[in-house]
């Protein structure tokens, strides 16, 4: 798909729900999304190789160790991350981007703005989080 897009071109509710302007703009939002994604990564991977230092103070070492745990878990998040961003942009390609998973209506453009790896409408996602809670409470 080689469709131009203006700078400030925002997806509206009053156009064609995923016409492809608006996969196009989707597209380019989660390719982004994954290239600054996958930038953060080489940098953490790049300064995790650097850090062969030893430390002899052993308060020293446990807060390096520390920093690594958390920058490594951040990492798998990221990871995890960019697995959903690319089954996203699988959706953008085969035309099935933007629709509810469990009910296939469009979901609001409002919220693909702010999560565009979303699957479930809001009405579907809070429908699971409700069974989710029912079943940690029971």
């Amino acid at each position: 798909m080689n469709i131009s897009l203006s700078p400030d071109y925002r997806p509206s509710d009053k156009e064609k729900f995923m016409n492809s302007r608006m996969l196009e703009y989707f597209r380019q939002k989660l390719l982004n999304w994954r290239a600054e994604l996958v930038h953060e990564s080489n940098n953490t991977l790049q300064h995790l190789q650097e850090g062969g230092i030893v430390e002899a103070d052993i308060a020293d070492r446990a807060s390096i160790e520390t920093n690594r745990s958390l920058e490594l878990r951040a990492r798998d998040r990221a990871r995890k991350l960019i697995a959903k961003i690319d089954e996203a942009l699988m959706q953008v390609d085969n035309g099935s981007y933007g629709y509810c998973e469990e009910t296939n209506e469009p979901i609001n453009l409002s919220r693909l703005e702010a999560r565009p790896i979303a699957t479930l409408s809001i009405e579907a996602q809070e429908r699971h989080e409700r069974i989710e809670k029912t079943h940690r409470d029971d």
